[in-house]
């Protein structure tokens, strides 16, 4: 899956230095608890530690119960995940340990954001060469996710967990509420073709707004969602960063700047740590959520029972990935061949089908994405909605866009430092558009 990357531009020096103490208290701490990475419990077994952000969906208590699973098939392993909600603090964190050698979980997942980064000159070689080392049937895995994981010296440092095909997510309550229909397809209608025709709905959503609601959730969402639709995003074809003269991210801007000032978002910060944005979902205070394939659990676990069969789910603008993961393995761990075999088992397609069964993560394995269980799929939480067909739809309609290093960065700075400075702030697009300019000048050696 993928969150949204978070981090704050320019921080006070006493902050930014609570953060390096923070982060080296977690290196610290991870490599001395139980003994450190793949270290053997005192009843023998193997312990493998998995560093994850946001819901992977393998989780014993709301996932599909893979740690249990696996650990019945295999007596001598005991897995325990580490698990952070915002994903820009966990790759800075990641980093800080790669560059150490310390503090290592076995299995690190990775954001499709910074897999560039991940398979460049400087950190290629810290990770197991999963095409030879685990098991894995690379065969099995969408072509292109897998061309994203390979270093240019042939390596692939992580099999593919889930993508993220777009779709939109939306409160029937609130659309009735508003007198928009509530039908999925004269949803989708409304429009289809032109994310510009969403945001023009939102307007006419504001006209009959029940009272405290706003038809989306974030400026910065809708941002996000609509690069994830374009040809060409933060990248040139080369893979070479060229975000400032990007088509795709002056439209995306555009329509976000036009979507934070008319009135028409909640202004929340998606993923944000004190669960203001979480609470937006479980008191209905936005009727729409730009929604990769990933939200659907994220709106299950937060919307709650309560808001139970409230929530459609219908066709994007323009179809698009936002997000997708992959499981990597340091080089470092003490038990790395055992940890390869687990990210194996853990993104082969039978596991995919369950993840996919109890979150809604649209799977990076062929055979899965095309299967029954995929396509007839339907998540209870939101009724009788075919959100396999939906989502598998959605994704036969992906074309990824190049991807640079330095993508994860720059989507931080202006999603937090740009748009939602004009959103929360009242910061003039064109100020917040050089204060962007200036971040990434200041921040990001090219």
């Amino acid at each position: 899956m993928r969150t949204s990357s978070r981090t704050r531009g320019r921080r006070p020096a006493l902050a930014a230095a609570a953060a390096f103490v923070t982060g080296a208290v977690l290196i610290t701490g991870c490599s001395s608890d139980e003994g450190g990475s793949g270290a053997a419990s005192g009843d023998g077994k193997i312990t493998l530690r998995i560093g994850t952000f946001g819901a992977f969906g393998y989780d014993n208590e709301n996932g599909a119960k893979l740690y249990a699973e696996y650990e019945k098939l295999h007596p001598n392993i005991k897995i325990v995940e580490s698990n952070v909600a915002d994903g820009q603090k966990y790759w800075d964190t990641l980093k800080l340990r790669l560059s150490r050698n310390s503090g290592l979980a076995d299995i690190q997942a990775i954001e499709v954001g910074y897999i560039a980064e991940a398979t460049g000159p400087a950190m290629a070689g810290k990770w197991v060469d999963l095409s030879k080392t685990g098991g894995a049937d690379t065969s099995a895995y969408l072509e292109w996710k897998v061309k994203q994981a390979t270093s240019a010296d042939g390596k692939l440092i992580g099999l593919g967990t889930d993508i993220g095909p777009m779709a939109i997510c939306y409160n029937k309550e609130l659309f009735a509420k508003a007198k928009l229909p509530t039908d999925r397809a004269q949803v989708a209608r409304l429009w289809a073709g032109d994310w510009a025709k969403y945001v023009a709905v939102g307007k006419t959503y504001q006209k009959n707004a029940p009272a405290g609601t706003a038809f989306l959730d974030s400026s910065s969402g809708l941002f996000q969602a609509v690069l994830a639709s374009q040809p060409q995003q933060y990248a040139d074809d080369k893979g070479e960063l060229a975000w400032e003269n990007s088509p795709g991210v002056k439209k995306a801007w555009s329509l976000a700047v036009d979507a934070a000032q008319s009135g028409i978002s909640a202004k929340l910060r998606q993923f944000d740590e004190k669960g203001t944005w979480n609470a937006g979902f479980k008191n209905s205070k936005f009727a729409t959520v730009s929604c990769p394939s990933w939200m659907t659990g994220m709106i299950k676990d937060q919307a709650g029972a309560g808001n139970q069969g409230k929530w459609d789910i219908a066709a994007p603008p323009v179809a698009g990935n936002w997000g997708g993961s992959f499981l990597a393995v340091p080089k470092s761990g003490k038990n790395a061949e055992e940890a390869a075999k687990l990210a194996a088992w853990l993104t082969a397609p039978e596991q995919h089908a369950k993840v996919f069964g109890v979150n809604g993560n649209i799977p990076s394995t062929k055979a899965t994405l095309a299967s029954p269980a995929v396509q007839n799929a339907k998540i209870p939480y939101f009724g009788d909605t075919p959100v396999g067909k939906i989502y598998s739809t959605a994704a036969a309609g992906i074309a990824p866009a190049p991807v640079s290093r330095h993508d994860g960065q720059v989507k931080t700075f202006i999603t937090d430092n740009g748009i939602l400075d004009i959103e929360q702030r009242g910061t003039a697009p064109d100020k917040a558009w050089d204060n962007v300019k200036k971040l990434i000048e200041d921040k990001i050696d090219q």
